[in-house]
Formats: structure tokens, sequence, C-alpha cells
């Protein structure tokens, strides 16, 4: 093509694409950040502000460049985030060789770096579960909201996106029931166990309208965003329920549980799975309830049930029956 439009140009003309097509707002928010700092990086370390002058070469520079880079605090880069960032990179390649601005083969010249095989983190016990909920103070109202919010978490494992995303009209109470809004813009229907429910219900009957009630004492001159209106969880304010607020929230509750490590919202989630594994669910309605694509996710969490599998086996197997006698 003759055009000449620079990488930042087309960088623009594909977030708009993205958001034509409805993708998902992650995706455009990696797009957007990580795309700029790969253009960022051509430009400064290379000159390159054009396609025409973009070669292989620079992009097995940058693969190097990213296994070099370092966080805030001096450590790697998480594999996955690498992947992350050659995946939306490879995304803006892909543009741009379906569009003529570039020869096919720029977008392959990307690997996948290799994650190694590591057990889940930060999963809770059954008995921890109990104990953390148990010190929330259900008599106030943020307290309830959060006994609901974690109760949720823990009973149908859904992510902490999906938890903060969810709307009223999303709950069906005598279904028992969450329509939640996860990756790629795909909504599924999740199950809700009784416990759960219990405070979910006592919490938008009893609890939810006195948060709406506070609006109306918000600052003069603040505004509450529309998609607040329908907000599920909502702070003192009348807002929206944030994620940092979230890991606040859920930090203090641990630590005063006395729960010794890193206990996040996500933490809730993986002991979910690992419940419902260790519990002898089958894995494919495990993965629909989550929201997974594959089981791939799922095996890390099999591994982590080892020495239950091993109690069984020495329980059950004739073999080992025999040694008993």
């Amino acid at each position: 093509m003759s055009d000449t439009k620079t990488l930042y140009h087309l960088h623009g003309e594909l977030l708009e694409h993205l958001r034509t097509v409805n993708a998902s707002k992650r995706t455009i928010r990696n797009c957007e950040s990580y795309v700029s700092t790969f253009l960022q990086w051509l430009d400064t370390r290379h000159g390159v502000r054009t396609p025409d002058s973009l070669r292989k070469k620079h992009i097995e520079a940058w693969q190097k460049h990213q296994s070099k880079r370092r966080t805030v605090r001096g450590l790697p880069l998480k594999i996955s985030t690498i992947n992350t960032y050659n995946d939306t990179v490879r995304t803006f390649l892909r543009y741009m060789i379906q569009h003529g601005y570039l020869q096919r083969g720029y977008a392959e010249i990307f690997a996948y770096v290799k994650a190694p095989k590591l057990l889940p983190t930060s999963v809770l016990t059954h008995v921890q579960v109990r104990k953390m909920l148990s010190r929330i103070d259900t008599g106030t109202a943020a307290g309830h909201r959060d006994r609901a919010m974690l109760e949720i978490l823990y009973s149908s494992g859904i992510r902490v996106a999906e938890l903060l995303g969810l709307n009223l009209e999303k709950v069906d109470i005598p279904n028992a029931t969450l329509l939640v809004h996860g990756k790629g813009n795909k909504e599924r229907m999740v199950p809700v166990g009784k416990t759960a429910l219990r405070f979910l219900e006592s919490y938008i009957v009893a609890v939810r309208p006195f948060f709406v009630e506070q609006r109306s004492f918000n600052l003069r001159g603040s505004v509450i965003a529309p998609e607040d209106e329908q907000a599920l969880f909502l702070t003192s304010r009348g807002t929206r329920v944030s994620y940092p607020r979230f890991l606040e929230y859920v930090h203090a509750y641990a630590k005063r549980a006395g729960i010794p490590g890193k206990v996040t919202p996500h933490t809730f989630r993986r002991s979910c799975t690992t419940e419902l594994l260790r519990g002898g669910a089958n894995m494919y309605h495990v993965k629909d309830l989550l929201g997974h694509e594959s089981l791939e996710t799922l095996t890390h969490y099999a591994r982590l049930t080892i020495t239950d599998l091993k109690k069984t086996h020495a329980k059950c197997h004739p073999r080992e029956r025999d040694e008993q006698r």
C-alpha cells in the first residue's frame, strides 16, 4: 500500500475496530496499554514509526527485551504477563497483515513462553473459609453486604469482576441463580448455594435499599454513574463497589481471622474449585460453572487434591486392603 499511516495511527484504528465489534473491556484495555508500550519501545529504541520500517529483527529484539524487564519490585515479569503482551501485540500485527501493511509471517515470530505446571496458591480449606466468614460483623450494613459477596464467591466460584459487575436484574432468587457477564462478553447462568442465597436475599431486601438512600446524602455536585443505578453491590455512598475497595475488605477480614498468607477475592474462586473437585464433582460441570473454555486450568486443581486421591486409593484398592490384613 502507498498509504503512509504511522503505527500509532493504525493502533488507533485497531482500537476503534475492537470497540465496533464489541470486544471485551479487558481486550480493549490490554490493546490500548500493551501495544502502546510496544510502539513506544520501537520508536525510542529503533526509530520505527511506520509499518514499512518494521522488521522481524525488531520483533525478536522486543521478545528479548520482555524477558529482561522487571516490575517495580525488581522481579521478572510473570510468564502469563509476557504471554498476554505477546498475544496483544500479535493481534496488532495480524490486523496490519490483514489490511496489507505487513507481509505474512510477522505475527508467527512470537512464541508462547511455556509456563511451569505449578499448583494453585492461596487456597483456603473449608474450615478457614468458615472461620473468616464468621468474623464478619453482619450486624452492620457493610458487613452484611461483604458477607453476601464472599458467600457468593465461595458458593459459585465466579470471578471477582463478574461479582462486582452484577446488576440487580441478573439475580433470580426463586431459582437460586445468577446471570453473570464473563470473559469475551459471554454470559452464563450459575447456581447459588442455600447459605449464599440466604445472605444475598436479605441483603437485597434490607441492606441495599439503605445504600440506595445514601445517594441523596452525597456531596453536592457528585454524580452517580448511570451503570451504578442497577449495580447489585453498592457502597455506603450508593455507588458500585470497586475492586480496590473490596480487596481492602477481604484483607481486613483475613487478618481478623488470623489466616496466614495472601488472601484475595480470587482465593475464594480457587477454594470453591478445589472443594468441588475434592467432593467428586464432574470436571466438565466445574469447567462450565467457572466459565472456562477448556479443562486445562482445572488440571492444576486435580493435582492439588492428590492427597485425597492417595487416601482413597489406600482405602479402596484391593491390594492395599491385602496389606492391611
